[in-house]
């Protein structure tokens, strides 16, 4: 099953917010972060697939992304986390207005997590204190400012 939506304004701009929020993060702590935006992911012996908001792999790039991000304007849709652990995504985040929602992928299942495991030192309650889409730039800075 594939999923494929049109995102509002309100989607992008908070989705690019918190991409370069996670983006400048990993700049200030030196950690190896290769973005790979929307990439679309297939696994066709599965019958499955996805396009997660943004993904990431830690350390060297990937066949599949260590972490997709999910931003939830509305509710519905398919079960987004059968999908990924059929994937094989180590981790997902959903984020919905200002509440996070962490996943690991333990035993082909996820499992809610108080806070990333890939990044375990990310303050998400604190980068979600920036996510200010209208004012990204400034934000941007001042989370830079906030974590060097």
């Amino acid at each position: 099953m594939l999923e494929i939506m049109t995102h509002s304004p309100e989607h992008e701009l908070t989705k690019k917010t918190i991409a370069r929020l996670l983006e400048i993060y990993a700049f200030a702590k030196t950690i190896s972060l290769h973005g790979y935006g929307s990439t679309m992911y297939r696994k066709e012996a599965l019958a499955r697939g996805l396009e997660p908001d943004e993904c990431y792999c830690l350390g060297q790039p990937k066949e599949l992304s260590d972490l997709a991000i999910e931003f939830v304007i509305t509710s519905g849709g398919i079960d987004k986390l059968a999908v990924y652990a059929g994937l094989g995504v180590s981790e997902v985040w959903f984020w919905q207005e200002q509440q996070r929602s962490v996943y690991r992928l333990r035993d082909r299942q996820y499992e809610w997590v108080p806070r990333s495991e890939l990044l375990p030192d990310l303050d998400l309650s604190l980068l979600a204190s920036y996510v200010q889409p209208l004012k990204q730039p400034e934000a941007v800075r001042a989370f830079y400012e906030a974590i060097r």
